[in-house]
């Protein structure tokens, strides 16, 4: 099962064997019945029961079958740097060990026998333990450009013209929008447009109109970036029969 809030998503149910990939957004991945094993790059693989990978940084996650919790973090949020602190380890980049790391792994578990209401309460209750609201406050600058993108994901507003708003030359707009949210305004615009793709289908319309209202220039585009978001196709993973909730903002 999918969940879907503004800003961030959680997924529940099988590893599904996922290609290696680089996300536009934080992801804590927690092995709800074993550990799973964590490649990025070249490094020595790395063998956790829960891990923390930033944004931009090419992955493969091995399970073999096992089940896993994905919580997908929007680098403007509060929950992303809250979740950064709870990892007790790092390797490098990579965060490992979740402070409430076993509890994880029993919501997670808990979470694919609830009914649809009970599972929703127990969804957030995940999400808050992984990454609570903790007061933080981005520059308001780069907020309010976040905010534009949010609220007109189809938006092709280039870059020039959001650093103009926010008063600052285009180079130093960037580094600070990159700086504040810890990723780049190209990644963050595909994150905020692939959230809304995933609102949309969950609502019911045919790809064709997803694609457009979301800002792809087709529905080939939109999987091809879907699939190296996120490690495998859309359609391989609406063929397992996956659900996806949209739920009110956290």
């Amino acid at each position: 099962m999918v969940w879907l809030w503004a800003g961030q998503a959680l997924y529940v149910g099988a590893a599904l064997d996922l290609s290696p990939h680089s996300g536009s957004v934080w992801c804590l991945a927690v092995g709800v019945d074993r550990p799973f094993t964590l490649r990025v790059g070249d490094g020595r693989p790395l063998s956790v029961r829960s891990a923390l990978i930033p944004p931009r940084t090419t992955h493969q996650l091995i399970a073999e079958g096992g089940q896993m919790v994905f919580c997908y973090l929007d680098p403007a949020s509060d929950r992303a740097r809250s979740c950064r602190e709870r990892m007790a380890q790092w390797h490098e980049a990579i965060g490992s060990r979740h402070a409430h790391e076993h509890r994880l792994t029993v919501l997670g578990a808990a979470l694919g026998h609830d009914s649809a209401q009970s599972a929703d309460e127990r969804a957030a209750e995940l999400l808050e333990l992984a990454a609570p609201i903790t007061p933080h406050i981005v520059d308001e600058r780069i907020a309010a450009a976040a905010r534009v993108l949010r609220d007109d994901p189809a938006s092709a507003i280039p870059a020039r013209e959001l650093a103009t708003r926010a008063g600052l030359s285009e180079s130093r707009f960037l580094h600070l929008f990159r700086q504040e949210l810890g990723t780049s305004l190209r990644r963050y615009r595909l994150w905020v447009r692939l959230m809304h793709a995933a609102t949309l289908s969950a609502a019911g319309h045919n790809l064709t109109t997803v694609a457009a209202e979301a800002g792809f220039a087709s529905p080939s585009h939109l999987a091809d970036r879907f699939r190296t978001t996120f490690g495998l196709s859309a359609t391989r993973l609406i063929a397992t029969g996956v659900r996806v909730r949209t739920c009110p903002p956290q």
